[in-house]
């Protein structure tokens, strides 16, 4: 596994030296959908769903990344308290989000205590999930463009690089145009997108990385990558999310994002390891298996990341 270190915290991915993000901060989610909880879990929850997160983790722990590039992980504290120790151990860059799971409208986990939890783990990144669309109610977007602005200011204080995970989630008359879902993926959400990206950097919200929807034509990530590139007093590089699609689909975003300079990786989650957790919580899959099936699609991401880039650096 590299690096065989912990990394340096002024590092940042680059297209010639990317990040390979296993992401599991899943919480809510996490809890219900899989383990079939609602509400507070009991103490006897929490160490099945700490120690399922684990064993994903045991999958990264046996991938090896040739050449440039990083092992990343994206956990929460909650569940994943004992993988962040793991990861510091074992040299993987570690992120943690600090938006409260679930919630439609981007507030902190721990209100103003979010940033004594941050410090306590000391992650090399945070991580803020933002849904956001530029129709949403003036109210909405005034509210989360306030908040975030709060965020970025204290990173920029505080020396934290932090992750902006975009999510541009279609509104009904959207979705209403030709296409449905995939039309609005392919043809209208890249300039949602921008517009966003825009109204953030206007605001005064300024990551580190901004880690985005994947983008199904070249044209529709270089139209979101120039307005990233804009804004040339605070630049960032993009990584690629999963966004629990289909393997073949997010391979093909994934070649997509590579072959523009824009990109540092991706951050992958729930493609990686939702459907054999849910066979090893079924007892369909031994523990052993479900580590080398995480091992193994993990993997294969990073190989069509790494070939798509290597592909386009020779034309």
């Amino acid at each position: 596994m590299t690096p065989a270190t912990a990394p340096d915290n002024r590092w940042l991915p680059s297209a010639a030296d990317p990040m390979f993000i296993l992401a599991m901060d899943h919480r809510a989610s996490f809890a219900k959908d899989l383990f079939n909880i609602i509400g507070t879990p009991s103490p006897e929850d929490v160490a099945r769903m700490r120690t399922a997160k684990s064993l994903i983790y045991e999958g990264l722990r046996q991938v090896t990344v040739e050449g440039s590039g990083r092992l990343g992980v994206l956990v929460d504290e909650d569940f994943g308290s004992p993988v962040t120790k793991a990861a510091r151990r074992d040299g993987v860059v570690l992120a943690m989000p600090i938006e409260k799971s679930g919630v439609a409208v981007f507030e902190l986990e721990y209100g103003d205590r979010f940033a004594e939890h941050v410090a306590a783990f000391d992650p090399d990144f945070v991580k803020v999930l933002v849904r956001y669309n530029p129709d949403d109610p003036p109210e909405v977007r005034d509210t989360q463009l306030s908040r975030l602005h709060a965020v970025s200011d204290w990173a920029a204080g505080d020396g934290r690089r932090w992750l902006f995970e975009l999510l541009v989630p279609p509104t009904p008359d959207q979705l209403a145009e030709p296409g449905g879902r995939d039309g609005y993926d392919r043809d209208i959400r890249p300039g949602l997108t921008a517009t966003v990206i825009t109204q953030l950097q206007a605001a005064g919200v300024h990551p580190s990385i901004w880690k985005l929807e994947g983008y199904d034509t070249t044209a529709g990530a270089e139209q979101v990558l120039a307005v990233v590139a804009a804004d040339r007093d605070h630049p960032a590089s993009c990584i690629v999310l999963g966004r629990d699609a289909p393997l073949a689909r997010v391979e093909h975003w994934l070649r997509i994002a590579a072959a523009n300079p824009g990109y540092a990786g991706f951050a992958v989650g729930r493609t990686i390891w939702e459907e054999p957790l849910r066979a090893h919580l079924a007892q369909q899959l031994q523990a052993d298996q479900l580590v080398d099936q995480v091992a193994h699609t993990y993997t294969d991401l990073i190989h069509a990341y790494v070939n798509a880039r290597g592909a386009a650096s020779t034309k």
